[in-house]
């Protein structure tokens, strides 16, 4: 039996498995993606109650480009269940590696920094926990549970991970705490999962979001694309289709940005004329919201697209 003993200085990597991958090419961004540092009081205000509160945010980790203006209206989306990821994808900026137990206290962190914000829309989301038996979705409904007793105004939206490899049974606890959207992201398209999102598998991710239609049929779904890695059209079209037969109601597709040198490369930036295109298309094929442009992001402007996706829902109604 070998001992190993670690003797590395100071601290620890945030991406352990990409030190050895050869650099890649980082582009220039266009005009279309260029944005202000942020700086403003809100701003401020917003990064002093998550930091009082303990609170992990993936505006942070996976270095939102808005940020600025998201924190400014006091909208910040929790990330729960520690900040290090078990999974290693490609295009991710959040840290990998061993996590740390669960936080039992955490929950009630959560909501109470919700109801101090004094958001009308809170948007949780998390790291995957594959160390978990059950991927944490206990966890995660706690945070639901909490937020509803504790701000009993603010609307839920949660981006949840796939929970691969677990039992249905715990997918269908976190589905069982109703939050009023339930986000899972496809990320990309099929044919790029192995480089892409390794640790994935395209038709699970699919089939999640199916079965929160098939546990409540009024249930509002959601899940977002990047584009720029290499992708063709037709491609990102037959995922819109895909998305459609599980009954998924609303789609974000925004440009993927390289984080690092040794993340996935920038295959080109998306004009914002395509993005229009994309909308269009996603529309035609029954969607009831769609939002698509180069700085789209699952949770940016969430509060307002929950009231745009149930009054799309009421005028389909007729």
């Amino acid at each position: 039996m070998a001992t190993v003993i670690d003797t590395r200085q100071g601290p620890r990597p945030r991406h352990p498995e990409k030190r050895n991958r050869p650099d890649t090419p980082v582009l220039r961004k266009p005009d279309w993606l260029r944005v202000r540092a942020p700086g403003s009081e809100g701003y401020a205000a917003t990064r002093a109650i998550v930091k009082a509160h303990g609170l992990v945010t993936v505006c942070e980790e996976a270095a939102c480009p808005n940020i600025g203006e998201c924190w400014t209206q006091s909208h910040a989306t929790m990330m729960i269940m520690g900040e290090i990821c078990t999974r290693a994808c490609a295009f991710c900026n959040v840290a990998t590696g061993r996590p740390e137990p669960l936080d039992p206290t955490e929950p009630a962190r959560v909501a109470d920094a919700v109801a101090k914000m004094g958001l009308k829309h809170a948007v949780i989301t998390s790291v995957d926990r594959d160390d978990l038996a059950d991927g944490g979705t206990a966890h995660f409904a706690a945070v639901v549970r909490e937020i509803r007793a504790r701000a009993p105004g603010a609307t839920v939206e949660i981006l949840t991970p796939d929970f691969l490899r677990k039992p249905v049974e715990a997918a269908l606890e976190v589905i069982a705490s109703r939050p009023d959207v339930f986000n899972h992201n496809l990320e990309t398209v099929p044919r790029l999962y192995p480089s892409v999102r390794p640790g994935a598998r395209y038709y699970h991710s699919l089939r999640l979001l199916e079965r929160v239609k098939e546990a409540d049929p009024e249930a509002f779904t959601k899940s977002g694309l990047m584009v720029g890695l290499g992708e063709a059209r037709e491609e990102v079209l037959q995922v819109m289709d895909d998305m459609r037969s599980a009954g998924i109601d609303f789609l974000t597709i925004g440009q993927y940005l390289q984080p690092t040198r040794k993340h996935a490369a920038v295959a080109r930036f998306v004009h914002p004329d395509e993005f229009r295109g994309y909308e269009e298309a996603a529309r035609a094929k029954g969607f009831l919201m769609v939002s698509a442009s180069p700085l789209t992001r699952s949770s940016h402007h969430a509060g307002e697209d929950f009231a745009r996706l149930k009054a799309a829902r009421l005028a389909r109604r007729g």
